[in-house]
């Protein structure tokens, strides 16, 4: 039975919702988006169509609650409501209050969702159907005993995961018996945080998987099938950094096993709509996972090597279409990348950053390269949501020609305001075991040390570009102060006009501690530099947006550095340095706090006080977590020490910097 969707609820935020949205204006639907108080002036509000409030920033006060988006979808006159990934787009009780609304649920049936909601009960039913699975432990009983024992039968290292969840949340490897209990009590309580169920399976720890998925879709007239598969290996704290379509490496035979696997677990819980069924392959074994029952984040590389467009698909399905093409039809064409553009740390252990985009490029014009993003510049990215900025997807006729897209974008890419993965996945897609696909789980870190170099010394290049945005800018705002009754004064010109000495400036930059002097002497046309390295001459103009056209030692270049306070941002052929610029006319940059005090890395909720004053403390020692995006992160003991005081209770939300605790030396 055909039913009709002419106007479209998103029940979600951020780029999926404006991906949702280009999709239904395509097919002539009107668009209707939810947002939290934090989000009034989103892009996804704005792209829309109308937009609904439907509480506070919190997610659990807004996204997560079902009563006030089928609210906003009565009010809207929506018949159908995509829930895009993320939130409710796996909650059964959300795909209940739609129907009991009369309203169309763009994804499978509650059943489904409840069938594979539970990884332990998926597992279960998988084993019915005939599909292979991880050797472990998914039954019901959470004794932490009974749990300990099953881990030592299967045999370390062992994986921790939450029953009810994903996205690497509730998720710890334990490598030794006498280290379960500790991972056990954090899996259990983020997974209780981001899924309101604290239940967990133990498997065995491949030790060198592939982590490879197929996308399957099924209609309500029994129709299946799958639409090749996606490489997620390169993951970080089983989270996904970079995946691709289709997996290197692939033999048609193996694709063909494993799509007939991902169908018929789709067919044994009567799936309808978009799913991904995740698979972990060692050698010649693929095992299932679990099965997302929505729609992925990588997505479009399914979408770039088919040629389709899978929310359409997916609302075709809800409308009660056959499945658009059958398996014999699907192609597979070339080869795709997609990366995930983070606002994190990755010099600080990946910490997820808040705060301003206060400059935001990205990559357009680059053939065969797409980019969805929820975010423009001057958007500010919230301790209450995924700090994901965008997703860049390359595609090419083959995987090297994808590789080189992906690079291009990636150096076309501006981020200020806050720090960014951007350097870190120009470091993978640049590394050569990625480029001959040597994909497994353990990539990250067993290339760490060149993905993660750590701190180098400022580059002469990036130090003359910096010094030349000064120069011109302040040249600039002389020149704007000029007095126009005499035009030709000395002293409204600014080319370094001296009376009776050398034209020269001296400007100074901070690199983190270190101070770096620049001595610019002017010349005809633009500057001598005398930098720590050696004297370099420059010259060129600057755009009002910081774009500069020059020439260091005759080399031609364009570049941009952007000015966000005194810090200055500088992009040249595909790199990025910051630099403060330390203006003698303004008050010097004061230190952020001292050895003894220990500061929240971010903010976020205090979820627990390991210590109480006067307690002794060694190094590592967890002494506070806290909890910010649903991931845990612990505050250690740096040295052996006596806590003098604690300064906030579980419950308390602090600000990034704020002073936890202080640490007297041991005496």
């Amino acid at each position: 039975m055909t039913r009709p969707i002419r106007t479209l609820l998103i029940a979600n935020r951020g780029e999926i919702a404006v991906r949702v949205m280009r999709t239904a204006r395509a097919m002539g639907l009107k668009t209707i988006a939810v947002y939290s108080e934090a989000d009034a002036r989103a892009l996804h509000v704005e792209s829309a169509d109308e937009a609904y409030p439907i509480g506070p920033a919190p997610a659990r006060e807004s996204y997560l609650k079902i009563d006030a988006i089928i609210d906003a979808a009565q009010k809207s006159g929506a018949d159908a409501i995509h829930p895009g990934y993320g939130f409710l787009s796996e909650n059964a009780a959300f795909a209940d209050a739609c129907a009991a609304a009369g309203i169309v649920f763009v994804g499978p049936p509650a059943s489904a969702i409840r069938a594979m909601g539970s990884k332990s009960a998926a597992k279960a039913l998988m084993e019915t159907a005939g599909v292979p699975l991880v050797p472990g432990y998914h039954g019901e009983d959470q004794d932490e005993a009974l749990l300990a024992r099953e881990a030592g039968r299967i045999g370390y290292p062992v994986l921790i995961k939450a029953s009810a969840g994903g996205g690497g949340k509730g998720m710890k490897v334990v490598r030794a018996a006498g280290e379960f209990s500790e991972a056990l009590a954090s899996a259990k309580r983020e997974a209780r945080s981001a899924f309101g169920d604290d239940r967990v399976l133990v498997e065995k720890y491949l030790t060198k998987p592939r982590h490879i998925e197929v996308q399957v879709f099924a209609d309500t007239h029994g129709n299946a099938v799958y639409l090749n598969e996606r490489d997620c290996s390169i993951q970080r704290r089983h989270q996904k950094v970079v995946e691709e379509a289709p997996a290197p490496g692939m033999s048609a035979e193996r694709r063909a096993a494993m799509g007939k696997a991902a169908v018929d677990a789709a067919k044994a819980v009567g799936y309808v709509g978009a799913g991904t069924v995740e698979f972990i392959a060692e050698g010649d074994h693929f095992f299932f996972m679990e099965m997302n029952t929505r729609l992925q984040v990588e997505h479009p590389v399914t979408e770039a090597i088919t040629g389709q467009d899978l929310v359409e698909w997916q609302i075709r399905v809800a409308r009660g279409e056959t499945l658009p093409l059958t398996q014999a039809d699907i192609p597979l064409i070339g080869h795709a990348i997609e990366v995930r553009l983070y606002a994190e740390d990755p010099d600080r252990d990946f910490l997820p950053q808040v705060g301003r985009l206060d400059h935001l490029v990205l990559p357009s014009g680059i053939p065969g390269v797409r980019v969805d993003s929820g975010v423009r510049a001057g958007d500010s990215v919230s301790i209450h949501y995924d700090p994901m900025i965008a997703k860049i997807i390359a595609a090419g006729a083959d995987r090297a020609e994808a590789v080189g897209r992906m690079g291009a974008a990636l150096a076309a890419t501006e981020v200020v305001g806050l720090p960014t993965n951007r350097a870190f996945l120009q470091a993978i897609v640049a590394e050569p075991a990625f480029a001959a696909a040597e994909l497994d789980t353990g990539f990250i870190e067993r290339h760490r040390d060149t993905l993660l170099p750590g701190p180098a010394p400022v580059e002469p290049r990036a130090l003359a570009l910096a010094a030349l945005h000064v120069l011109l800018d302040e040249a600039r705002m002389s020149a704007q102060t000029a007095d126009a009754a005499d035009p030709f004064s000395p002293w409204g010109l600014a080319p370094g006009w001296r009376l009776n000495r050398s034209a020269f400036v001296d400007l100074t930059f901070a690199d983190g501690a270190a101070r770096i002097a620049v001595r610019a002497h002017y010349v005809p046309g633009g500057f001598h530099l005398d930098l720590p390295g050696g004297q370099l001459s420059v010259e060129g103009v600057m755009d009002d947006d910081g774009t500069l056209t020059a020439r260091l030692d005759g080399v031609r270049l364009r570049a941009r550095v952007v000015r966000s306070g005194q810090r200055l941002t500088v992009f040249a052929a595909g790199t990025e340095r910051s630099l403060d610029h330390v203006d003698p006319r303004l008050a010097s940059i004061e230190a952020t706090g001292t050895a003894g005090r220990l500061v929240a890395p971010m903010p976020g909720t205090i979820i627990r006080v390991a210590v109480k004053a006067g307690d002794q403390v060694a190094k590592g020692d967890a002494l506070v977590v806290v909890e910010a995006m649903k991931m845990e992160h612990t505050v250690a003991a740096p040295r052996e020490g006596t806590v003098k005081s604690v300064r906030f209770a579980v419950g308390d939300l602090v600000d990034e910097g704020a002073e936890l605790l202080v640490l007297e030396d041991a005496s």
